[in-house]
Protein backbone atom coordinates (compact mmCIF):
# COMPACT_ATOMS: atom_id res chain seq x y z
CA UNK A 1 0.00 0.00 0.00
CA UNK A 2 1.50 3.01 -0.82
CA UNK A 3 0.97 5.77 1.80
CA UNK A 4 1.28 9.50 -0.39
CA UNK A 5 2.83 11.93 1.81
CA UNK A 6 1.91 14.66 -0.45
CA UNK A 7 -1.59 15.19 1.49
CA UNK A 8 -0.80 13.57 5.00
CA UNK A 9 -0.79 15.16 7.93
CA UNK A 10 2.33 15.70 9.91
CA UNK A 11 0.83 13.72 12.96
CA UNK A 12 0.11 10.39 9.73
CA UNK A 13 3.68 11.12 8.38
CA UNK A 14 5.53 10.56 12.51
CA UNK A 15 3.20 7.33 12.54
CA UNK A 16 4.40 5.85 9.29
CA UNK A 17 8.25 6.42 10.01
CA UNK A 18 8.93 5.47 13.63
CA UNK A 19 6.15 2.35 12.83
CA UNK A 20 9.00 1.48 10.00
CA UNK A 21 12.30 2.79 10.88
CA UNK A 22 13.28 0.90 13.86
CA UNK A 23 14.99 -0.04 16.36
CA UNK A 24 16.89 3.26 16.52
CA UNK A 25 19.16 3.78 18.87
CA UNK A 26 18.33 6.67 21.47
CA UNK A 27 20.47 9.45 22.44
CA UNK A 28 19.85 10.47 25.89
CA UNK A 29 21.48 14.05 25.71
CA UNK A 30 23.06 15.90 28.68
CA UNK A 31 23.19 19.96 28.17
CA UNK A 32 24.34 22.90 30.01
CA UNK A 33 22.86 26.34 29.82
CA UNK A 34 24.93 29.54 29.70
CA UNK A 35 23.95 29.50 33.35
CA UNK A 36 25.31 26.05 34.52
CA UNK A 37 22.39 24.03 34.81
CA UNK A 38 22.15 20.41 33.47
CA UNK A 39 19.57 19.31 31.53
CA UNK A 40 19.01 15.64 30.47
CA UNK A 41 16.28 14.61 27.96
CA UNK A 42 16.63 11.44 25.22
CA UNK A 43 15.68 10.95 21.73
CA UNK A 44 15.48 8.48 19.14
CA UNK A 45 15.78 9.95 15.74
CA UNK A 46 19.89 9.39 16.59
CA UNK A 47 22.93 7.98 14.78
CA UNK A 48 26.04 8.39 13.71
CA UNK A 49 26.74 9.60 10.24
CA UNK A 50 30.59 9.52 9.94
CA UNK A 51 33.90 8.10 11.27
CA UNK A 52 36.09 9.84 10.00
CA UNK A 53 35.65 12.58 11.16
CA UNK A 54 33.41 10.81 14.08
CA UNK A 55 29.92 12.43 13.49
CA UNK A 56 26.50 11.92 15.21
CA UNK A 57 23.24 13.92 14.07
CA UNK A 58 19.87 13.81 16.28
CA UNK A 59 16.86 15.18 15.32
CA UNK A 60 15.26 17.31 17.87
CA UNK A 61 11.53 18.36 18.21
CA UNK A 62 9.69 21.07 19.87
CA UNK A 63 6.90 21.55 22.29
CA UNK A 64 5.28 23.96 20.08
CA UNK A 65 6.42 26.46 16.65
CA UNK A 66 9.84 27.90 17.01
CA UNK A 67 10.51 25.49 20.26
CA UNK A 68 13.46 23.00 20.11
CA UNK A 69 13.20 22.04 23.73
CA UNK A 70 15.71 23.38 26.54
CA UNK A 71 18.25 20.33 25.15
CA UNK A 72 18.22 22.47 21.31
CA UNK A 73 18.45 25.87 23.12
CA UNK A 74 21.01 24.41 25.25
CA UNK A 75 23.28 23.58 22.17
CA UNK A 76 22.64 26.67 20.30
CA UNK A 77 24.08 28.64 22.55
CA UNK A 78 26.95 26.96 23.96
CA UNK A 79 28.08 24.38 21.17
CA UNK A 80 28.44 21.60 23.75
CA UNK A 81 26.67 18.49 24.19
CA UNK A 82 26.85 14.81 25.91
CA UNK A 83 25.32 11.69 23.76
CA UNK A 84 24.92 8.95 26.73
CA UNK A 85 23.46 5.73 25.48
CA UNK A 86 20.63 3.99 27.48
CA UNK A 87 21.23 0.29 28.91
CA UNK A 88 18.19 -2.18 29.81
CA UNK A 89 18.75 -1.14 33.33
CA UNK A 90 18.30 2.38 32.64
CA UNK A 91 14.76 2.09 30.75
CA UNK A 92 12.74 3.69 33.11
CA UNK A 93 15.21 6.14 34.52
CA UNK A 94 15.36 7.02 30.85
CA UNK A 95 11.57 7.68 30.48
CA UNK A 96 11.22 9.70 33.42
CA UNK A 97 13.85 11.76 32.21
CA UNK A 98 11.51 12.14 29.26
CA UNK A 99 8.65 13.72 31.39
CA UNK A 100 7.96 17.45 30.29
CA UNK A 101 8.91 19.08 33.49
CA UNK A 102 8.60 22.59 33.68
CA UNK A 103 11.84 24.56 33.13
CA UNK A 104 13.95 24.42 35.97
CA UNK A 105 13.66 21.28 36.84
CA UNK A 106 16.62 18.57 37.20
CA UNK A 107 15.21 15.28 35.21
CA UNK A 108 18.46 13.65 36.86
CA UNK A 109 17.88 13.84 39.89
CA UNK A 110 14.04 13.53 39.44
CA UNK A 111 15.43 9.98 38.41
CA UNK A 112 17.86 9.10 40.86
CA UNK A 113 20.33 9.46 38.47
CA UNK A 114 24.14 10.84 38.84
CA UNK A 115 26.92 12.53 36.66
CA UNK A 116 30.36 12.80 36.12
CA UNK A 117 32.43 15.33 34.52
CA UNK A 118 33.68 15.02 31.18
CA UNK A 119 37.02 15.48 29.77
CA UNK A 120 36.80 18.42 26.84
CA UNK A 121 33.27 19.62 26.98
CA UNK A 122 31.36 21.28 30.15
CA UNK A 123 28.33 19.48 30.31
CA UNK A 124 28.43 16.19 32.40
CA UNK A 125 28.08 13.04 31.06
CA UNK A 126 25.38 10.39 32.67
CA UNK A 127 27.50 8.09 35.32
CA UNK A 128 25.22 5.74 34.93
CA UNK A 129 25.29 5.29 31.22
CA UNK A 130 27.58 2.24 29.80
CA UNK A 131 28.50 4.74 26.72
CA UNK A 132 29.29 8.37 26.82
CA UNK A 133 30.70 10.66 24.16
CA UNK A 134 31.56 13.93 24.50
CA UNK A 135 30.33 16.68 22.02
CA UNK A 136 30.60 19.51 19.99
CA UNK A 137 28.31 21.66 17.15
CA UNK A 138 29.21 21.58 14.02
CA UNK A 139 25.99 22.54 12.47
CA UNK A 140 22.31 22.55 13.24
CA UNK A 141 19.73 22.14 10.12
CA UNK A 142 16.32 23.54 10.81
CA UNK A 143 14.27 21.45 9.00
CA UNK A 144 10.75 23.18 10.44
CA UNK A 145 8.82 25.73 12.60
CA UNK A 146 9.38 23.15 15.42
CA UNK A 147 12.16 20.72 14.25
CA UNK A 148 16.46 20.80 13.79
CA UNK A 149 19.02 18.65 12.84
CA UNK A 150 22.02 18.56 15.46
CA UNK A 151 25.30 17.47 13.73
CA UNK A 152 28.23 17.14 16.41
CA UNK A 153 31.65 15.84 16.28
CA UNK A 154 32.44 13.35 19.11
CA UNK A 155 35.65 14.30 21.03
CA UNK A 156 35.81 11.38 23.51
CA UNK A 157 34.05 7.98 24.33
CA UNK A 158 33.72 6.69 27.24
CA UNK A 159 32.85 2.88 27.69
CA UNK A 160 32.45 1.58 31.21
CA UNK A 161 35.19 -0.05 32.73
CA UNK A 162 33.47 -3.80 32.67
CA UNK A 163 32.14 -3.77 28.79
CA UNK A 164 35.68 -2.97 27.10
CA UNK A 165 37.79 -6.51 26.22
CA UNK A 166 41.24 -4.89 24.90
CA UNK A 167 41.53 -0.66 25.13
CA UNK A 168 44.84 -1.20 22.75
CA UNK A 169 42.75 -2.60 20.06
CA UNK A 170 39.41 -0.82 20.80
CA UNK A 171 37.53 -4.24 21.45
CA UNK A 172 34.06 -3.38 23.21
CA UNK A 173 31.59 -5.96 24.28
CA UNK A 174 28.67 -4.68 22.36
CA UNK A 175 26.34 -7.82 24.00
CA UNK A 176 27.16 -6.46 27.43
CA UNK A 177 26.47 -3.04 27.06
CA UNK A 178 22.60 -4.13 26.56
CA UNK A 179 21.69 -1.08 24.73
CA UNK A 180 17.56 -0.69 23.85
CA UNK A 181 16.50 0.89 20.89
CA UNK A 182 13.36 2.41 20.55
CA UNK A 183 10.55 1.13 18.59
CA UNK A 184 6.73 2.06 17.82
CA UNK A 185 3.27 3.59 18.86
CA UNK A 186 3.52 5.78 22.66
CA UNK A 187 6.37 3.39 24.74
CA UNK A 188 7.55 0.18 22.42
CA UNK A 189 11.41 -0.53 22.89
CA UNK A 190 13.62 -3.68 21.84
CA UNK A 191 16.68 -4.92 23.18
CA UNK A 192 19.78 -5.69 21.67
CA UNK A 193 19.80 -9.14 22.63
CA UNK A 194 18.49 -11.22 19.38
CA UNK A 195 21.21 -10.98 17.41
CA UNK A 196 22.71 -13.25 13.97
CA UNK A 197 26.22 -12.98 12.70
CA UNK A 198 26.26 -12.78 8.61
CA UNK A 199 29.88 -11.63 7.44
CA UNK A 200 30.54 -9.68 4.49
CA UNK A 201 30.93 -10.75 0.75
CA UNK A 202 34.15 -10.04 -1.16
CA UNK A 203 33.64 -9.49 -4.69
CA UNK A 204 35.24 -12.78 -5.60
CA UNK A 205 33.75 -14.91 -3.23
CA UNK A 206 30.26 -13.65 -5.10
CA UNK A 207 31.72 -14.72 -8.38
CA UNK A 208 32.68 -18.24 -6.80
CA UNK A 209 28.78 -18.19 -5.22
CA UNK A 210 27.52 -17.60 -8.72
CA UNK A 211 29.88 -20.15 -10.89
CA UNK A 212 29.10 -22.73 -8.67
CA UNK A 213 25.58 -22.30 -8.92
CA UNK A 214 25.47 -22.25 -12.71
CA UNK A 215 27.37 -25.72 -12.52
Amino acid sequence: MLFDFVDATSKDIYKLLVATIGPRPIAWVTTQDVDGAVNAAPFSFFNAVSGDPPVVAIGIGGRAPGDVKDTGGNIRRTGQFVVNLVSYELAEPMNVTAIDFPKGVDELKEAGLTTAPSLHVKPPRIAEAPVSMECERLVIVDVGIDRAVVLGKVLAIYVRDDCVLDKDRCYIDTPKLDLIGRMHGGGWYSRVTDRFEMPRISVEEWASRKAKAAE
